[in-house]
């Protein structure tokens, strides 16, 4: 029998997506947790209430965990890779991982600077057969990358966002969108980034 991916409740998806995001607008909660703005705000004053999130009252109006909220996400996303029996299929996804955050390090220095006579200098996009080639490198990733993300998909739905925004990330990038490689606060690298923090605190696996 095909076991189908554990499903996520709401509160805790709202909780895990600030731990690995950090501090962000309701708008950027919502996009990244992949739920609409109402029941992530729903969600949010919960935890508020609950002492496990913060709003930052400054004109940005930013949401962040607090330390009780940190280590309550621990717990739980903790108890849920249990409860699913994901870690083995998940710590093999995050191995695979590993192989490709090297690659994909080498396309973001690749995007931002070009090697001349032997001296490495910004890449100002003024070359697009260059970008074009670093481009279809990405894609070329992406392939790769898409496949890690799908076996972490069939082991916990939640997963699935990343598919989801790594994806839009690279079609905005190749229509022209050139910060979606690298800058925008959606962008390719700071997505995989996200899923490399979500990886580690999965797992529980600390950043050296």
């Amino acid at each position: 029998m095909v076991r189908s991916p554990h499903s996520t409740s709401d509160d805790l998806l709202v909780l895990h997506t600030l731990r690995s995001i950090g501090y962000a607008d309701l708008a950027r909660v919502s996009a990244a947790a992949g739920l609409t703005e109402s029941d992530t705000e729903s969600a949010l004053i919960d935890l508020a209430v609950a002492g496990l999130v913060r709003r930052d009252p400054g004109g940005f109006g930013a949401w962040g965990l607090t330390g009780a909220g940190r280590a309550a996400d621990a717990e739980r996303i903790r108890d849920e890779l249990d409860t699913a029996a994901a870690r083995p299929a998940v710590t093999r996804a995050y191995e695979e991982f590993l192989v490709l955050n090297p690659e994909m390090l080498d396309l973001c220095t690749a995007w931002q600077l070009r090697a001349g006579d032997g001296v490495m200098t910004p890449n100002d996009h003024t070359d697009p057969a260059y970008d074009s080639r670093v481009l279809e490198r990405l894609a070329d990733f992406h392939r790769r990358a898409d496949a890690v993300c799908a076996d972490l998909s069939a082991a916990l739905l939640r997963f699935r966002r990343y598919r989801v925004r790594l994806a839009d990330a690279l079609a905005r990038a190749r229509a022209g969108e050139t910060e979606y490689v690298t800058d925008d606060l959606d962008s390719y690298h700071i997505v995989w980034f996200q899923l490399h923090e979500d990886l580690l605190a999965t797992l529980g696996i600390p950043r050296h």
